[in-house]
C-alpha cells in the first residue's frame, strides 16, 4: 500500500463500517450489515473490488464475490462476472432466492438480471488507473514472474464480519482479482472456506491477498475450525498468518470474528486496511 494511498484506504473502510453498523444499530441481520459494508467498497476505487479493479491480461475487469451466513450455512457466490457493478449483490440473490450456491460468467449475470440486478458495460467499471497499472505491469512482465506471489502490489481484496443482535454471525468477500490475471481465473475469494466463511458454531472469516496459497489451505475454514477447538479468534488470525507464510510461502491478511464478538484481525504483509467497531470502541488503521 503506497503511502499517497493510506489516508484513501483509512476513509474506505471507515465508510464500509459506518455503512454496517448503520444496520446492526437498527437490529438488523448480520447479512445485510456485512452487504452494505461490502457494497461501499465496491463503489470505491481505492480497493480491488467493483469499479477500479485491477485489469486482467485482456484489460478487462473480471469480479468474484461471496457471502454466507453462520447461522444456516447457506451461502451465495458468483465468479468470473464482468457486467455487475456490485457482485456481492448478486451473491446475495443466489443465497437468498437459489438453491444452488455458485454461479459464474454468463450464468451469474443471467441470474442476476433476472432478479432485479442491472448489469452494466464493463468498460463502466475500468478506471484510467488500473489501464496505466497494466501497461506498465505488461512491460516488466518477466520480472514481475520471479516471485508471483510476494505482496509486490497492493491486492486489496474487500471483506467484513458481523454479529447481530440475534447472536448470527456473517461473512462477505469481494475481489477483482490479481493485476493481469489469466481470463477465466478464480482466486479464493469466492470460495467458500478458502476466502470466505462464515459458521455460529466456530466463527466468521474473511481473508485478502493472493488466492492461490490462500486456497491451497483452504484457510478461513481453518481459521474456523480453530475457534471451534477452542481457540481466542485474536490468536487465530495471527497464526493463520504464520500458517500461510510458512507453509505456502503465502502473503496476505485475514479477519476473524466469533458469536461472543471476540476479534482478531491479522496480515503479513507491511499494511492492510482495517476496521471495527463494537458497543465498547471504534477503531481502524493499516497496520495491526
Amino acid at each position: 500500500m503506497p503511502d499517497d494511498a493510506i489516508q484513501d484506504h483509512l476513509n474506505g473502510v471507515s465508510n464500509a463500517l459506518a455503512a454496517g453498523w448503520r444496520v446492526l444499530q437498527k437490529g438488523g441481520p448480520a447479512l445485510d450489515a456485512i452487504e452494505e459494508a461490502v457494497v461501499v467498497m465496491e463503489e470505491d476505487e481505492t480497493f480491488d473490488a467493483g469499479r477500479g479493479s485491477f485489469l486482467n491480461s485482456d484489460g478487462r475487469v473480471q469480479l468474484d464475490a461471496l457471502i454466507m451466513d453462520g447461522k444456516t450455512l447457506r451461502a451465495g457466490g458468483v465468479g468470473c462476472v464482468e457486467h455487475l457493478r456490485n457482485p456481492v449483490r448478486a451473491a446475495r440473490k443466489i443465497l437468498s432466492e437459489s438453491p444452488h450456491v455458485y454461479f459464474v460468467a454468463e450464468g451469474a449475470e443471467q441470474f442476476a438480471a433476472q432478479h432485479g440486478i442491472a448489469l452494466c458495460r464493463n468498460q463502466e467499471l475500468v478506471i484510467a488507473r488500473e489501464v496505466e497499472r497494466l501497461r506498465e505491469y505488461q512491460a516488466h512482465t518477466a520480472e514481475h514472474q520471479k516471485d508471483l506471489f510476494a505482496p509486490s502490489i497492493s491486492h486489496d481484496t474487500v471483506g467484513a464480519v458481523a454479529l447481530d443482535q440475534e447472536g448470527n454471525i456473517a461473512a462477505a468477500t469481494s475481489t477483482g482479482g490479481t493485476l493481469n490475471k489469466a481470463p477465466g481465473r478464480l482466486g479464493d475469494s469466492s470460495l467458500i472456506g478458502c476466502g470466505c466463511y462464515a459458521d455460529n458454531d466456530s466463527a466468521a472469516a474473511s481473508t485478502t491477498g493472493w488466492g492461490e496459497p490462500i486456497m491451497k489451505l483452504v484457510l478461513a475454514k481453518w481459521s474456523a475450525d480453530r475457534v471451534a477447538a477452542g481457540n481466542v479468534p485474536e490468536w487465530v488470525a495471527q497464526e493463520a498468518m504464520n500458517y500461510l507464510k510458512s507453509r505456502v510461502n503465502g502473503h496476505g491478511g485475514i479477519i476473524v470474528l466469533d458469536r461472543q464478538g471476540r476479534f482478531g484481525i491479522a496480515h503479513n504483509t507491511p499494511r492492510m486496511a482495517w476496521a471495527y467497531k463494537n458497543e465498547q470502541e471504534e477503531k481502524c488503521g493499516v497496520q495491526r
